[in-house]
């Protein structure tokens, strides 16, 4: 039989208003393969905020009704036209209780599974169960919801690093939550880790956690010190949460002046050592800044978790979310500081918590609640 539901939904008008709202929807019954869960808890991440408030002011948030609203500027509004007049789910991942389920996947009605897909901003989610990760026994929702978006983002950079031939990693933004995940996978895994966090007090956070390179790009001689850390660990490669402003161009600059150090001769084209940066987040809407200074052999590219898998390939997928679930409860832990429903989403004071991304404050939404 067929479920009603509440489900959150964003809207951009083509006026420049974006209008957040509960909406009643009816969920089918499910279709082989499929399952009907109630959905018990689901993380606000910084992707998740990406759709959630895209590109509107987030000084400009206000309730208006039973909505919430926020303006949106001529020049984001031409950067969003795809998706101007739609009203669309949002939430990544989350997890909760399996209700309903086709008959060829029934042995799943009563567990507790974890799921990606979108649309878990809603009380209810019918989902195909190869998107899910059962959880096991013992393991609560608050526990499961996030097990795709931070662990398989970290585990997959260390993947990439391994398919693209480097020995070591940049992190930017390396004290969130993704990133202390990161610090203790390359601690486990032996691989060296050069993490950037931007004041003492993150330094001295991943420095419990065992890291050993961590620079303070708000210190005066971060570029020294993040030069000596390349050198020490040979990286060559780069994850950037940060997106925009002249990061990424730092971390090339460094990573040049470490390789140019064992040329025989001078070469005016620069080392010939293959430098990479992906930029995976968008913590600075601002512009992408490079001051070449790094030769010749380098790249900036984006990097996506959906892609990654799909290129990766299932094998690959299968081994990363068979480690998240062994280390359920060390590595890929999550905290929260705040539980909130989804009504509480429709508050002025939630949204702009959630979008202040701050280092050790993460929101959990319980839509059941």
């Amino acid at each position: 039989m067929a479920h009603d539901a509440l489900e959150l939904r964003t809207l951009i008008s083509a006026e420049g208003e974006l209008r957040i709202t509960l909406e009643p929807v009816t969920i089918a019954d499910p279709g082989a393969g499929e399952i009907v869960v109630r959905v018990e808890a689901a993380p606000i991440n910084p992707s998740d905020l990406g759709l959630l408030l895209g590109p509107a002011d987030p000084s400009t948030l206000a309730a208006a009704g039973s909505a919430l609203v926020a303006r949106v500027s001529p020049a984001g509004l031409s950067a969003v036209q795809g998706r101007v007049g739609q009203a669309m789910p949002a939430g990544n991942e989350g997890a909760g209780t399996v209700i309903a389920a086709a008959p060829d996947v029934a042995h799943l009605v009563g567990r507790k599974v974890g799921m990606i897909g979108g649309g878990m901003y809603a009380t209810l989610r019918k989902i195909a169960a190869r998107d899910c990760i059962v959880l096991p026994e013992g393991i609560g929702a608050a526990e499961g919801a996030a097990l795709f978006v931070n662990p398989l983002t970290a585990l997959g950079f260390v993947e990439t690093m391994r398919m693209d031939g480097h020995k070591a990693i940049v992190h930017t933004a390396a004290a969130s939550n993704l990133g202390q995940m990161l610090v203790l996978i390359c601690k486990a895994d032996g691989i060296p880790l050069v993490n950037v966090v931007r004041n003492q007090a993150q330094v001295d956070l991943l420095r419990g956690l065992g890291a050993e390179h961590v620079v303070d790009s708000s210190r005066p001689d971060f570029d020294a010190s993040l030069a000596a850390a390349l050198a020490a660990t040979g990286a060559t490669l780069a994850f950037d949460a940060i997106g925009g402003g002249d990061m990424a161009s730092r971390i090339l600059n460094a990573m040049e002046a470490v390789a140019v150090r064992s040329l025989p001769t001078y070469s005016r084209y620069g080392s010939t050592v293959a430098k990479q940066v992906y930029i995976y987040g968008a913590l600075d809407m601002s512009p992408l800044v490079l001051r070449r200074g790094f030769g010749f052999t380098w790249n900036v590219g984006g990097w996506l978790l959906f892609n990654f898998l799909q290129k990766a390939g299932r094998d690959v997928a299968a081994r990363m979310r068979q480690r998240v679930v062994d280390e359920i409860r060390t590595t890929f832990a999550s905290r929260y500081t705040r539980t909130v429903g989804l009504a509480d989403m429709l508050k002025p004071d939630v949204m702009a918590a959630a979008n202040r991304k701050s280092t050790g404050e993460k929101i959990l939404v319980d839509p059941s609640a």
